[in-house]
């Protein structure tokens, strides 16, 4: 499944941009469209559509790009925009790139990894199935953010509701929390806009704002049940992800623990 910035009647397999997550996708295709590349002020839409390519192009998706399309995968590259006399817009080439095709000054064919680019509004057909012929080799992906690389929300959701279970029956946290939590779907709504927001966030959710000692202050907390509560985080993380998922989670509470103690110290 390719998922497409614009309606492609050709494609049979492509879907709207946006219609699934683009990491799901085997690829992108941004066609010509004779949108603006260089000045997107005042083109809210177009700048979300060069900051989705951006994040297309971290996660290792493909992506086609020809006409102004490949002018805008080229920005999202780090490349200048040139305009030619004819008005199209088009990429210099991004650091890195490979040239495969020239038309006087401007790079016509080039590839950036993944990134394949076709500066002309028309794209060849040899171009597109060598496209299609590479994207099963490019099936991996690379998480966007830690927090794609527990698992998204809902196994991060899955970990602190797991853990809060598993608190309030200890014996040494479990009346801290009694005593200071009296509304339980709207603290585990907050610890986990925490954790999404600490992970990189959801483009979707809230960020979370606040501010962690003061959080924490006049709760009684000491350094017996900071260890208690990192131990208990740790086991409960490993018991619900994969270890490389686990040990990022826990690495995260231990610098936030480490914060934490510092403060009581001082």
């Amino acid at each position: 499944m390719l998922l497409t910035s614009s309606p492609l009647p050709g494609w049979p397999d492509a879907r709207p941009l946006g219609s699934v997550r683009i990491q799901a996708a085997a690829g992108l295709l941004l066609p010509h469209d004779g949108g603006p590349v260089a000045d997107l002020r005042d083109q809210p839409e177009r700048w979300a559509l060069l900051t989705g390519v951006a994040a297309a192009l971290r996660r290792g998706v493909p992506v086609l790009g020809w006409g102004s399309g490949a002018a805008l995968l080229g920005r999202a590259l780090g490349a200048a925009i040139h305009r030619s006399e004819g008005g199209l817009e088009w990429a210099a080439l991004p650091r890195g790139a490979v040239t495969h095709d020239w038309v006087g000054e401007v790079p016509r064919h080039w590839t950036h990894g993944r990134a394949v680019a076709w500066a002309d509004p028309e794209l060849p057909d040899e171009v597109r199935l060598a496209f299609l012929a590479a994207l099963p080799g490019w099936a991996d992906r690379t998480p966007g953010s830690p927090l794609e690389e527990v698992g998204g929300v809902p196994a991060l959701a899955a970990v602190v509701t797991e853990f809060y279970a598993r608190a309030r029956r200890d014996p040494l946290l479990g009346p801290v929390f009694a005593a200071h939590v009296q509304d339980w779907p709207a603290h585990l709504g907050r610890v986990t806009a925490f954790w999404v927001t600490l992970l990189g966030g959801a483009a979707d959710l809230a960020p979370w704002r606040g501010n962690l000692n003061a959080a924490h202050a006049g709760l009684g907390v000491r350094g017996e049940h900071l260890r208690a509560w990192l131990t208990l985080w740790e086991a409960t993380a490993r018991d619900l992800l994969p270890a490389p998922a686990a040990d990022l989670l826990t690495a995260r509470a231990r610098a936030m623990g480490a914060r934490l103690g510092g403060r009581q110290r001082a």
